[in-house]
Protein backbone atom coordinates (compact mmCIF):
# COMPACT_ATOMS: atom_id res chain seq x y z
CA UNK A 1 0.00 0.00 0.00
CA UNK A 2 0.90 3.36 -1.05
CA UNK A 3 1.87 5.51 2.26
CA UNK A 4 0.70 8.53 -0.04
CA UNK A 5 -3.59 8.92 -1.00
CA UNK A 6 -4.04 10.74 -4.06
CA UNK A 7 -6.60 13.32 -4.39
CA UNK A 8 -9.72 11.56 -5.79
CA UNK A 9 -9.67 8.82 -3.49
CA UNK A 10 -11.56 7.43 -0.90
CA UNK A 11 -11.37 8.69 2.95
CA UNK A 12 -13.17 6.26 5.17
CA UNK A 13 -14.57 8.13 8.38
CA UNK A 14 -15.56 6.02 11.62
CA UNK A 15 -18.01 8.13 13.41
CA UNK A 16 -20.83 10.30 11.70
CA UNK A 17 -20.85 13.38 14.00
CA UNK A 18 -20.11 17.14 13.42
CA UNK A 19 -16.12 15.88 14.00
CA UNK A 20 -17.02 13.49 10.61
CA UNK A 21 -18.94 16.58 8.98
CA UNK A 22 -16.02 18.71 9.21
CA UNK A 23 -13.80 16.52 8.45
CA UNK A 24 -15.75 15.51 4.81
CA UNK A 25 -16.02 18.94 4.19
CA UNK A 26 -12.49 19.90 4.25
CA UNK A 27 -11.50 16.39 2.58
CA UNK A 28 -13.86 17.23 -0.10
CA UNK A 29 -12.51 20.61 -0.36
CA UNK A 30 -9.26 19.02 -1.33
CA UNK A 31 -10.45 16.37 -3.67
CA UNK A 32 -11.25 13.76 -1.74
CA UNK A 33 -14.49 11.87 -1.51
CA UNK A 34 -15.58 10.58 1.94
CA UNK A 35 -17.32 7.66 3.50
CA UNK A 36 -18.80 7.94 6.41
CA UNK A 37 -19.28 4.18 9.06
CA UNK A 38 -21.72 4.89 11.52
CA UNK A 39 -24.45 3.22 13.54
CA UNK A 40 -27.19 5.55 12.99
CA UNK A 41 -29.05 5.73 10.06
CA UNK A 42 -28.67 9.36 9.82
CA UNK A 43 -25.84 11.81 10.78
CA UNK A 44 -24.37 14.83 10.13
CA UNK A 45 -21.56 13.48 8.33
CA UNK A 46 -23.17 11.19 6.11
CA UNK A 47 -24.95 14.26 4.96
CA UNK A 48 -22.32 15.88 3.34
CA UNK A 49 -20.37 12.78 2.57
CA UNK A 50 -20.42 10.88 -0.66
CA UNK A 51 -20.90 7.53 1.10
CA UNK A 52 -22.15 6.05 4.12
CA UNK A 53 -22.67 2.67 5.66
CA UNK A 54 -25.05 2.23 8.08
CA UNK A 55 -23.76 -1.06 10.50
CA UNK A 56 -22.67 -1.38 14.27
CA UNK A 57 -18.97 -1.09 14.39
CA UNK A 58 -18.52 -4.91 15.40
CA UNK A 59 -20.32 -5.85 12.34
CA UNK A 60 -17.32 -7.70 10.52
CA UNK A 61 -18.75 -8.26 7.04
CA UNK A 62 -19.98 -4.49 7.13
CA UNK A 63 -16.40 -3.62 8.10
CA UNK A 64 -14.32 -5.77 5.39
CA UNK A 65 -17.13 -3.84 2.75
CA UNK A 66 -16.57 -0.60 4.41
CA UNK A 67 -12.58 -0.72 3.75
CA UNK A 68 -12.40 -2.80 0.45
CA UNK A 69 -14.41 0.51 -0.48
CA UNK A 70 -11.86 3.21 0.83
CA UNK A 71 -8.13 4.36 0.49
CA UNK A 72 -7.33 5.19 3.93
CA UNK A 73 -9.30 4.90 7.57
CA UNK A 74 -9.71 7.76 10.18
CA UNK A 75 -12.06 7.81 13.24
CA UNK A 76 -13.93 11.09 14.57
CA UNK A 77 -14.02 10.10 17.99
CA UNK A 78 -11.97 7.78 20.01
CA UNK A 79 -14.27 4.90 21.06
CA UNK A 80 -14.64 3.23 17.95
CA UNK A 81 -13.57 -0.52 18.90
CA UNK A 82 -10.60 -1.38 18.65
CA UNK A 83 -10.52 -5.08 18.43
CA UNK A 84 -12.97 -4.97 15.18
CA UNK A 85 -10.19 -3.05 13.22
CA UNK A 86 -8.14 -5.63 13.59
CA UNK A 87 -10.18 -7.13 11.10
CA UNK A 88 -9.56 -4.82 8.31
CA UNK A 89 -6.36 -3.63 9.49
CA UNK A 90 -4.42 -5.33 6.64
CA UNK A 91 -6.80 -4.30 4.03
CA UNK A 92 -6.38 -0.38 4.75
CA UNK A 93 -4.49 1.87 5.93
CA UNK A 94 -5.74 3.30 9.51
CA UNK A 95 -4.38 6.36 10.72
CA UNK A 96 -3.46 7.21 13.36
CA UNK A 97 -2.70 3.88 14.58
CA UNK A 98 -5.75 1.96 16.83
CA UNK A 99 -2.93 1.84 19.59
CA UNK A 100 -3.51 5.29 20.35
CA UNK A 101 -7.15 5.06 20.01
CA UNK A 102 -6.88 1.70 22.59
CA UNK A 103 -4.74 4.04 25.18
CA UNK A 104 -7.20 7.04 25.13
CA UNK A 105 -10.42 4.75 25.95
CA UNK A 106 -9.25 3.89 29.17
CA UNK A 107 -8.06 6.78 31.36
CA UNK A 108 -5.68 4.74 33.79
CA UNK A 109 -4.14 3.83 30.85
CA UNK A 110 -4.06 7.04 29.69
CA UNK A 111 -2.07 8.78 32.77
CA UNK A 112 0.22 6.11 33.26
CA UNK A 113 1.34 6.57 29.32
CA UNK A 114 1.53 9.98 29.57
CA UNK A 115 2.98 10.05 33.36
CA UNK A 116 5.48 7.53 32.15
CA UNK A 117 6.69 9.63 29.22
CA UNK A 118 7.27 12.93 31.93
CA UNK A 119 3.85 14.17 32.44
CA UNK A 120 2.55 15.66 35.30
CA UNK A 121 -1.52 14.74 36.30
CA UNK A 122 -3.64 15.60 38.86
CA UNK A 123 -2.94 13.14 42.50
CA UNK A 124 -5.24 10.08 41.64
CA UNK A 125 -6.25 6.62 42.02
CA UNK A 126 -8.06 3.77 40.48
CA UNK A 127 -11.64 1.87 41.69
CA UNK A 128 -12.89 -1.19 39.85
CA UNK A 129 -15.21 -1.72 43.28
CA UNK A 130 -17.32 -0.43 46.03
CA UNK A 131 -14.13 -1.53 48.36
CA UNK A 132 -11.71 0.20 46.01
CA UNK A 133 -12.89 3.29 46.17
CA UNK A 134 -11.62 4.26 49.79
CA UNK A 135 -7.94 3.50 48.71
CA UNK A 136 -8.24 5.57 45.68
CA UNK A 137 -9.78 8.45 47.72
CA UNK A 138 -7.06 8.41 49.88
CA UNK A 139 -4.73 8.94 46.72
CA UNK A 140 -6.62 11.78 45.16
CA UNK A 141 -7.94 13.33 48.79
CA UNK A 142 -11.15 15.58 48.69
CA UNK A 143 -12.22 17.55 46.81
CA UNK A 144 -12.08 15.15 43.88
CA UNK A 145 -13.41 13.90 40.83
CA UNK A 146 -14.90 10.27 40.13
CA UNK A 147 -15.24 9.94 36.31
CA UNK A 148 -15.94 6.40 34.16
CA UNK A 149 -13.00 4.55 33.19
CA UNK A 150 -14.55 4.23 30.01
CA UNK A 151 -16.49 6.46 27.64
CA UNK A 152 -17.22 9.30 29.56
CA UNK A 153 -17.07 12.78 27.81
CA UNK A 154 -18.48 16.14 28.39
CA UNK A 155 -19.22 15.48 32.24
CA UNK A 156 -20.80 11.94 31.34
CA UNK A 157 -20.29 9.05 33.76
CA UNK A 158 -18.56 11.76 36.43
CA UNK A 159 -19.64 12.42 39.83
CA UNK A 160 -18.05 14.81 42.36
CA UNK A 161 -17.00 14.14 46.25
CA UNK A 162 -16.61 16.91 48.53
CA UNK A 163 -15.38 16.20 52.05
CA UNK A 164 -17.79 14.57 54.28
CA UNK A 165 -19.04 12.94 51.47
CA UNK A 166 -20.06 9.10 51.19
CA UNK A 167 -17.40 8.64 47.93
CA UNK A 168 -19.17 4.97 48.09
CA UNK A 169 -22.43 6.68 46.96
CA UNK A 170 -20.68 8.95 44.94
CA UNK A 171 -19.42 6.61 43.11
CA UNK A 172 -22.63 4.84 42.10
CA UNK A 173 -24.14 8.34 40.85
CA UNK A 174 -20.96 8.12 38.59
CA UNK A 175 -22.21 4.66 37.48
CA UNK A 176 -20.93 2.05 39.61
CA UNK A 177 -18.67 1.26 37.00
CA UNK A 178 -14.34 0.78 36.82
CA UNK A 179 -13.71 5.03 37.39
CA UNK A 180 -10.46 6.80 37.83
CA UNK A 181 -10.65 9.42 41.04
CA UNK A 182 -8.70 12.90 40.79
CA UNK A 183 -8.11 15.31 43.35
CA UNK A 184 -9.01 18.72 42.37
CA UNK A 185 -6.30 21.06 40.44
CA UNK A 186 -6.08 24.22 41.97
CA UNK A 187 -5.65 26.00 38.50
CA UNK A 188 -5.21 29.44 36.88
CA UNK A 189 -6.51 28.32 33.37
CA UNK A 190 -7.57 25.40 31.28
CA UNK A 191 -5.93 25.28 28.09
CA UNK A 192 -5.27 22.21 25.12
CA UNK A 193 -2.57 21.58 22.72
CA UNK A 194 -3.67 20.74 18.93
CA UNK A 195 -0.87 19.39 16.91
CA UNK A 196 -0.81 17.66 13.79
CA UNK A 197 1.94 14.98 12.84
CA UNK A 198 2.35 13.57 8.95
CA UNK A 199 3.72 10.54 8.10
CA UNK A 200 7.10 11.53 7.77
CA UNK A 201 6.88 12.71 11.52
CA UNK A 202 6.95 16.32 10.52
CA UNK A 203 5.08 18.32 13.55
CA UNK A 204 2.87 21.31 13.86
CA UNK A 205 1.34 23.06 16.57
CA UNK A 206 -1.66 25.84 16.15
CA UNK A 207 -1.75 28.77 19.11
CA UNK A 208 -3.18 26.92 22.29
CA UNK A 209 -6.67 28.55 23.17
CA UNK A 210 -7.72 29.52 26.61
CA UNK A 211 -10.77 26.80 27.30
CA UNK A 212 -13.93 27.86 29.62
CA UNK A 213 -16.65 24.73 30.67
CA UNK A 214 -19.96 24.96 31.74
CA UNK A 215 -21.41 22.17 33.03
CA UNK A 216 -18.61 20.14 31.89
CA UNK A 217 -18.95 20.55 28.46
CA UNK A 218 -16.88 23.23 26.24
CA UNK A 219 -18.28 26.73 26.20
CA UNK A 220 -15.86 28.74 24.72
CA UNK A 221 -12.10 28.79 23.51
CA UNK A 222 -10.16 32.03 23.14
CA UNK A 223 -7.60 32.78 21.17
CA UNK A 224 -5.06 34.61 22.59
CA UNK A 225 -4.56 32.80 25.66
CA UNK A 226 -3.81 34.96 28.95
CA UNK A 227 -0.63 35.03 30.15
CA UNK A 228 -0.81 32.21 32.86
CA UNK A 229 -1.40 29.89 29.52
CA UNK A 230 1.44 31.28 27.08
CA UNK A 231 4.06 30.42 29.70
CA UNK A 232 3.21 27.00 29.99
CA UNK A 233 2.91 26.21 26.15
CA UNK A 234 6.26 25.05 25.21
CA UNK A 235 6.43 22.71 28.32
CA UNK A 236 2.65 21.57 27.10
CA UNK A 237 4.12 20.75 23.60
CA UNK A 238 6.78 19.43 24.72
CA UNK A 239 5.10 16.53 26.10
CA UNK A 240 2.40 16.34 23.53
CA UNK A 241 5.09 16.03 20.89
CA UNK A 242 6.49 12.97 23.08
CA UNK A 243 2.68 11.78 23.04
CA UNK A 244 3.09 11.90 19.65
CA UNK A 245 6.34 10.01 18.72
CA UNK A 246 6.06 7.26 20.99
CA UNK A 247 2.53 6.07 19.50
CA UNK A 248 4.28 6.78 15.82
CA UNK A 249 1.04 9.06 15.41
CA UNK A 250 -0.41 10.20 11.95
CA UNK A 251 -3.16 13.23 12.29
CA UNK A 252 -4.18 15.89 14.57
CA UNK A 253 -3.95 14.85 18.22
CA UNK A 254 -4.98 16.80 21.10
CA UNK A 255 -4.00 17.09 25.15
CA UNK A 256 -5.59 19.24 27.64
CA UNK A 257 -4.40 20.86 29.90
CA UNK A 258 -4.53 22.80 33.63
CA UNK A 259 -2.15 26.12 33.68
CA UNK A 260 -0.97 26.24 37.13
CA UNK A 261 1.43 27.87 39.23
CA UNK A 262 3.68 24.78 39.27
CA UNK A 263 3.37 24.48 35.53
CA UNK A 264 1.03 22.83 33.16
CA UNK A 265 -0.90 19.76 34.59
CA UNK A 266 -1.90 16.97 32.18
CA UNK A 267 -5.96 16.49 31.57
CA UNK A 268 -6.77 13.82 29.22
CA UNK A 269 -6.37 13.02 26.08
CA UNK A 270 -7.68 13.11 22.79
CA UNK A 271 -6.34 11.02 19.51
CA UNK A 272 -8.76 13.69 16.91
CA UNK A 273 -9.75 16.75 16.27
CA UNK A 274 -10.98 18.63 18.81
CA UNK A 275 -13.68 20.91 19.90
CA UNK A 276 -11.40 23.40 20.78
CA UNK A 277 -9.66 24.09 17.71
CA UNK A 278 -12.97 24.38 15.51
CA UNK A 279 -11.52 28.19 15.58
CA UNK A 280 -8.78 27.40 13.40
CA UNK A 281 -11.53 26.79 10.51
CA UNK A 282 -11.24 30.81 10.32
CA UNK A 283 -8.65 31.89 12.67
CA UNK A 284 -5.54 29.88 11.11
CA UNK A 285 -4.07 29.24 7.73
CA UNK A 286 -4.58 25.61 7.67
CA UNK A 287 -7.54 24.28 9.86
CA UNK A 288 -7.36 21.34 11.75
CA UNK A 289 -9.46 19.34 9.58
CA UNK A 290 -7.49 20.43 6.74
CA UNK A 291 -4.15 19.62 8.03
CA UNK A 292 -6.04 15.93 10.09
CA UNK A 293 -6.83 15.09 5.84
CA UNK A 294 -3.33 15.73 4.91
CA UNK A 295 -1.44 13.88 7.42
CA UNK A 296 -3.40 10.67 7.07
CA UNK A 297 -3.30 11.00 3.13
CA UNK A 298 0.95 11.52 3.08
CA UNK A 299 0.46 15.02 1.78
CA UNK A 300 2.74 18.07 2.83
CA UNK A 301 1.00 19.71 6.21
CA UNK A 302 -0.21 23.64 5.87
CA UNK A 303 0.66 26.22 7.73
CA UNK A 304 -1.15 26.32 11.53
CA UNK A 305 0.26 30.29 11.52
CA UNK A 306 -2.83 32.60 12.91
CA UNK A 307 -5.23 34.51 9.99
CA UNK A 308 -6.34 37.00 12.72
CA UNK A 309 -5.42 39.09 15.68
CA UNK A 310 -7.81 37.25 17.88
CA UNK A 311 -10.91 34.71 17.79
CA UNK A 312 -13.31 33.02 20.14
CA UNK A 313 -15.19 29.78 20.04
CA UNK A 314 -18.56 29.57 21.25
CA UNK A 315 -20.39 26.14 21.52
CA UNK A 316 -24.32 26.15 20.65
CA UNK A 317 -25.89 24.11 22.82
CA UNK A 318 -29.42 22.58 22.52
CA UNK A 319 -32.09 25.55 21.94
CA UNK A 320 -29.01 27.91 21.98
CA UNK A 321 -28.40 27.12 18.01
CA UNK A 322 -31.91 28.87 17.74
CA UNK A 323 -30.21 32.12 18.03
CA UNK A 324 -28.82 31.95 14.50
CA UNK A 325 -30.73 35.04 12.59
CA UNK A 326 -29.04 37.23 15.43
CA UNK A 327 -25.31 35.44 15.01
CA UNK A 328 -25.35 35.85 11.54
CA UNK A 329 -26.34 39.79 11.35
CA UNK A 330 -23.03 39.99 12.77
CA UNK A 331 -20.81 40.03 10.24
CA UNK A 332 -17.47 39.06 12.79
CA UNK A 333 -19.55 35.57 13.77
CA UNK A 334 -18.85 32.69 11.11
CA UNK A 335 -22.05 30.04 11.87
CA UNK A 336 -21.77 26.23 11.84
CA UNK A 337 -25.06 24.42 12.38
CA UNK A 338 -24.32 20.82 12.29
CA UNK A 339 -27.53 19.64 10.51
CA UNK A 340 -28.69 17.99 14.03
CA UNK A 341 -32.59 17.20 14.00
CA UNK A 342 -33.40 17.32 17.39
CA UNK A 343 -31.91 20.23 20.12
CA UNK A 344 -31.71 18.29 23.36
CA UNK A 345 -30.46 19.57 26.53
CA UNK A 346 -26.53 19.36 26.45
CA UNK A 347 -26.45 18.61 22.91
CA UNK A 348 -23.64 20.20 20.61
CA UNK A 349 -25.71 21.84 17.64
CA UNK A 350 -23.14 24.00 16.30
CA UNK A 351 -20.47 26.56 17.13
CA UNK A 352 -19.81 30.17 15.77
CA UNK A 353 -16.59 31.69 15.82
CA UNK A 354 -15.92 35.64 16.17
CA UNK A 355 -12.76 36.52 14.54
CA UNK A 356 -10.56 39.89 14.67
CA UNK A 357 -8.05 41.03 11.62
CA UNK A 358 -5.62 43.13 13.45
CA UNK A 359 -2.40 41.45 13.12
CA UNK A 360 -0.37 40.06 16.14
CA UNK A 361 2.75 37.93 16.92
CA UNK A 362 2.57 33.98 17.52
CA UNK A 363 2.84 32.17 20.54
CA UNK A 364 6.73 31.33 20.87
Amino acid sequence: MSSVIPPGSTIGIMGGGQLGRMLSMAAAQLGYRCHIFAPEETSPGAEVSAASSCADYSDDAALSAFAAACDVVTYEFENVPVAPLAAIAGTVPLRPSPRALEIAQSRIDEKRFVTDLGGRAAPYGFAETAEDVAAAIAIAGTPAIIKSNRMGYDGKGQARVMPGDDPVARWHQAGGVPAIIEGFVDFDAEFSVILARGLDGDIRFWDSAENAHVAGILDRSSIPASAAITAQVPAARALAAKVAQALDYVGVLTLEFFATGDGPVFNEMAPRVHNSGHWTIEGAFTSQFENHIRAICGLPLGETALACHSAEMHNLIGEDASRWPDLLADPANHLHLYGKHRAAPGRKMGHVTRISLEPRARQP
